[in-house]
Parts: C-alpha cells; structure tokens; sequence
C-alpha cells in the first residue's frame, strides 16, 4: 500500500474522531451563546471573596489540567498500541480523543460555572481559550492514528 493511499485512509477512519473533537467545539461555542443571549438571569453573584476562592481553583485545575490531560492520552496511545484484544485501531484511538476532549470541555465548563457564579465576561473568555487551545493541542492526529495501526499490525505478524 503506497504511503499516499495509507494516509487517506486513515485520515477517512477518522472522519469520527474529528465530528467529536468539532461537537466538543460546537459545544464550548453553546456556552458562549448562552451567556451571552440567556445567562443573565441565571447569574448568582456570589461575593467576590467566594468567586475568588472557586476562581483560582479552577485556574489551578485548568493548569494542572493540561500535563494530566498529556499524560494520560500518552498512556492511552501506548495502551492502544499493547493491549491485547480484538478492538481495532480506529475503536482504541477513538476513546483516547473522547477522553481528551472531554477534559479540554471541561476547561469551558468551569469557565461557564464560574461565570454563572458572577464573573465578568473576561473570566468566561479565558477558560474558553484554554478549552479551545486543549481541543487544538489534543485533536485527533493521523500520525497517532498510524502509530496504533502499525503496531497492532505487527502485534499480529508476531502472533502469526
């Protein structure tokens, strides 16, 4: 198989990991929208103390966050790629991205918490960011992708 045809077809097994990395996306822009359309009513304002108190947590959370988030998509993919079982590389890869955007979400999540909680909008913008820029550091990437297939494959030429 030439490497032109391995790659469009990984990049075509694919096609899902992206539609969850755009959904995590779609979903970090919903919590924009509503607070910028609705949210207004669903403000608490808590006082500033609290705010600043559960504002640096999620600050610290969002930061430690990052690494974390890093480590565990490493071990995710060498799991992928040593894990005995019949799953196939495309259904490994895949909880691996599921699990990384769920933690890049859940940066806007507490950006939208704590603006709920009475933040200003800069508070909601800065988390979002973190989100986006966690979707962009963790999306799904064609050489990982490769990786796993590759030594899945050799996996069953051993066993062969």
């Amino acid at each position: 198989m030439s490497s032109h045809h391995s790659l469009q077809h990984s990049n075509n097994d694919l096609k899902l990991h992206w539609t969850v990395a755009g959904l995590t996306l779609t979903t970090v822009a919903a919590y924009l929208i509503f607070c910028h359309v609705a949210g207004e009513p669903w403000r608490i304002n808590l006082p500033e103390d609290q705010r600043v108190l559960i504002r640096t947590l999620f600050y610290v959370l969002a930061i430690i966050g990052f690494p974390v988030t890093n480590l565990l998509r490493h071990i995710q993919l060498r799991l992928n790629q040593t894990m005995p079982g019949p799953k196939p590389a495309k259904q490994r890869y895949l909880l691996t991205v599921i699990v990384s955007m769920g933690l890049a979400e859940t940066v806007a999540l507490m950006g939208l918490v704590i603006f709920l909680l009475g933040d200003d909008y800069n508070t909601l913008y800065i988390f979002t960011a973190l989100s986006v820029l966690a979707v962009f550091l963790y999306r799904p990437k064609a050489d990982e992708y490769r990786e796993i297939m590759v030594a899945l494959a050799s996996r069953e030429d051993d066993d062969d």
